[in-house]
């Protein structure tokens, strides 16, 4: 239990500082040399690299459109079912969020636009190293089938002589993506970004993934002209405020939920209890032993923090310092507090409000910003998926009283060409008279 207030400002940063994210020199290079390799010599690269690293046997890139369309029969009824559930939810919250173009006179003779376009080209990660992500293909499969794209392709990681999991085949589907490629790593994200035989080049890629996925993203945002990425992405988070009523069981659940992702992830509680935070220590602890991937979650808890303040106002104040991707308010009421929120990726307000739903099918987006980026980057929504553009329209008339703005500010600036753009006008619709 780590006391807030009983520690100096040097120990309350150490307690907040994230695991280092393993973006090292070693491995920007790697994803230098495998980028080039991508670059020139294509499938090729992909498929030697799939040899190499995903120990397949037989490997290969495009998964064939027949496979995809029967996938569902592979699938438990009540697999299949949860997957529409999940579906629905997320387009049906997505849906809302469709944009519509603004038409504006902002002066007599003087019309300007806004206009919303789908990017074109889109890619989709979707990890796969130990587990297959069903979840991962609905949150972005379903915001670029809402934004129209023309090309969406999705790339995902297969390992050694095992197949493409259905579940991955079967949402991509319910998303009308029928470009699938088995592919994964900082290749994967060269081939989208470059194109090659088999893959066809995109203007943006989303998704997370590991040290190489994310280094491999930023570099080529750094170097294509043209190419940009969703958001910086690290290892995942969860914070949880609790007050002094709130259940130890629950708590622990959620921290868990979150630390069984990877041994970087980070958990943190944030508690005006001392017996509370003891009771979650046990809880911690009881459910630790049952879970299967135990050793993973519990290497993550050696990075986390049960942190004792004097009040549920500071403990706001602590997570907005932090900027917790999750943030989960186990309060008696939340909704006082709510104006107190800065800097949180996603927030699950109550005690029957788990992280997991969030994850999985409430309808909200699970691609968010971690490592602090809550702060400046937004949670994914469908306008990743546009972009947009202005457009002016001006009358004579209209041109005649905005020049009255525009000729001087071009005069102050020194730019002679820009009012004479305008003065040749003017003089020509004098002429006119």
């Amino acid at each position: 239990m780590f006391r807030w207030n009983e520690e100096n400002q040097q120990a309350q940063q150490a307690v907040l500082t994230r695991p280092a994210v393993t973006a090292s020199k070693e491995v920007e290079a790697i994803c230098i040399d495998i980028l080039n390799a991508v670059k020139t010599q294509g499938d090729a690269a992909l498929l030697k690299m799939a040899t190499e690293f995903d120990k397949r046997e037989t490997p290969r890139l495009l998964v064939p459109i027949e496979e995809i369309n029967q996938a569902e029969h592979l699938l438990s009824n009540e697999l299949k079912a949860a997957i529409e559930t999940a579906y629905a939810n997320v387009k049906r919250f997505h849906q809302a969020q469709l944009p519509k173009d603004i038409k504006l006179t902002t002066q007599p003779g003087v019309l300007c636009e806004l206009k919303y376009q789908a990017i074109e080209a889109v890619g989709i990660y979707v990890p796969g190293g130990s587990a297959p992500l069903p979840s991962s293909v609905i949150m972005q499969g379903v915001l670029a089938q809402l934004s129209g794209a023309q090309t969406v392709v999705l790339t995902t990681p297969v390992k050694a002589d095992e197949t493409i999991n259905p579940a991955i085949l079967y949402a991509a589907k319910l998303c009308g993506i029928k470009t699938i490629i088995e592919s994964g790593g900082a290749g994967a994200i060269a081939a989208m970004a470059y194109g090659t035989e088999s893959v066809p080049k995109v203007n943006k890629i989303f998704g997370p993934g590991n040290s190489f996925v994310t280094m491999a993203k930023q570099l080529v945002a750094q170097t294509i002209p043209g190419m940009a990425i969703d958001m910086p992405a690290g290892p995942s988070e969860v914070l949880v405020i609790a007050d002094e009523r709130a259940n130890p069981e629950f708590i622990a659940a959620d921290l868990l939920s979150q630390a069984e992702h990877g041994a970087d992830s980070q958990v943190i509680l944030l508690c005006n209890s001392e017996r509370i935070i003891e009771k979650t220590q046990q809880a911690l602890t009881e459910q630790l032993a049952k879970l299967s991937r135990k050793d993973t979650a519990e290497q993550a808890l050696a990075n986390s923090s049960l942190i004792l303040v004097d009040s549920v106002e500071q403990a706001f104040a602590v997570s907005a310092q932090y900027g917790p991707e999750h943030l989960i308010l186990q309060l008696a009421d939340a909704q006082p507090y709510l104006n107190l929120v800065k800097n949180a990726g996603s927030v699950f307000v109550g005690d029957y409000t788990p992280e997991s739903a969030g994850d999985y099918a409430s309808g909200t987006n699970h691609v968010l910003p971690t490592y602090g980026y809550s702060a400046t980057y937004s949670s994914l929504n469908l306008l990743d998926f546009f972009r947009t553009y202005t457009v002016q329209t001006i009358s004579k008339n209209g041109l005649r009283e905005l020049s009255k703005a525009i000729l001087p500010l071009a005069a102050a600036e020194g730019l002679d060409a820009h009012a004479n753009a305008v003065s040749i006008r003017l003089e020509a619709m004098n002429n006119e008279r």
